[in-house]
């Protein structure tokens, strides 16, 4: 489990090299192996595959264990998304040149060869966000990194971890004000399952989500997870809230996340 097949008589250099986390309960392993297998789907290059974990049982043969990268979070934050600033570091897991991260919750449907050719020589790619257009925001669910160019990310927030975290709504929003310069990916490569496919309320009673045939990521923020939205379920304890969250079972997802 500790390297990849695709590694074996293939130099570092001609690697793509994509990276997930994995911490806590909310995501199994099942949802790794997934997206390692879906990642394999949809490349024609040498693969080196990262899923950083507190927990590596059941994972791929094919994928890469490295331990958590280190970094010092409130409780009240440890296990949400601010983990991922831990990428930004210098030397992150020994890595070194451009990383393509993709959350766990994501389906691969295209090529994702050209996250990497796209914008040669940028140091950070990532999603506009769908619901901040035009206000330099990016959604971190895909973005590729150079490894150690963007270090003031990772040391701002450990110099000031409470306070860092209680001046910024999340942590995607702090990276983005962070960062000076930022390339965003054509508009679409990376879709929002919830915000640029789902019908709206009530056309979602009756129409599924559409795939537009452009796009290489789907991207699924809080619910339904793939898994949901692909058998029509939406969990939502709030009674109120069930009446407009609802998703038709989605067939395209069921072809691709898999």
């Amino acid at each position: 489990m500790s390297s990849s097949p695709a590694q074996a008589g293939v130099s570092s250099s001609s690697l793509q090299t994509v990276v997930s986390m994995k911490w806590g309960k909310a995501y199994g392993a099942e949802y790794a192996n997934t997206l390692h297998r879906m990642v394999l789907r949809h490349t024609h290059r040498p693969l080196r595959f990262i899923c950083f974990t507190d927990d590596a049982r059941g994972l791929d043969a094919g994928i890469e264990v490295l331990p958590l990268p280190h970094i010092e979070l409130p409780a009240s934050h440890a296990h949400k998304a601010w983990r991922k600033i831990a990428l930004t570091q210098p030397n992150v897991g020994g890595l070194t040149g451009d990383i393509l991260f993709l959350d766990l919750d994501v389906v691969v449907a295209g090529s994702i060869d050209a996250f990497f050719d796209h914008a040669p020589g940028a140091t950070y790619c990532v999603i506009e966000n769908w619901t901040q257009r035009g206000s330099g925001i990016g959604n971190t669910s895909v973005f590729r990194l150079t490894v150690g160019a963007h270090a003031e990310v990772y040391d701002t927030l450990m110099a000031d971890p409470a306070g860092t975290v209680a001046r910024h709504p999340n942590s995607q929003t702090f990276q983005s004000r962070t960062i000076s310069s930022r390339t965003f990916w054509p508009a679409p490569w990376c879709v929002s399952f919830k915000h640029s496919l789902l019908p709206p309320f009530p056309l979602n009673y009756v129409r599924a989500a559409p795939l537009p045939a452009d796009a290489k990521v789907v991207c699924f923020t809080g619910f339904p997870n793939p898994d949901h939205a692909r058998d029509g379920v939406w969990p939502e304890r709030t009674w109120y809230k069930r009446l407009r969250k609802r998703v038709r079972p989605t067939p395209w997802i069921a072809q691709h996340w898999r």
